[in-house]
């Protein structure tokens, strides 16, 4: 669902507001109550809703992060061979 952003070129109010491509751009401002709330000219927002795969695999960031080659144990560790050994 877009997110646009609005301004009033009365008093200055400024809100980003959600709505369906197909709806009618509003026109009052909730804070003043005058006709002159506008879109305004923006990057493109989006948000996305229900059940996906972005809700489930990237919504959360817990991703791990690399193992490292010097964490990682080898294969000779243990025998005295392995550098992080010594």
């Amino acid at each position: 669902m877009p997110i646009y952003a609005y301004k009033c070129g009365s008093c200055g109010f400024a809100e980003d507001e959600m709505q369906k491509v197909s709806d009618a751009p509003l026109t009052v401002c909730p804070s003043c109550g005058k006709a002159d709330y506008a879109k305004q000219v923006t990057a493109a927002g989006f948000a996305l809703k229900g059940s996906g795969w972005y809700a489930t695999e990237f919504k959360g960031g817990n991703s791990k992060p690399a193992e490292t080659r010097s964490e990682a144990p080898s294969p000779a560790c243990g025998t005295g061979a392995c550098p992080a050994c010594n």
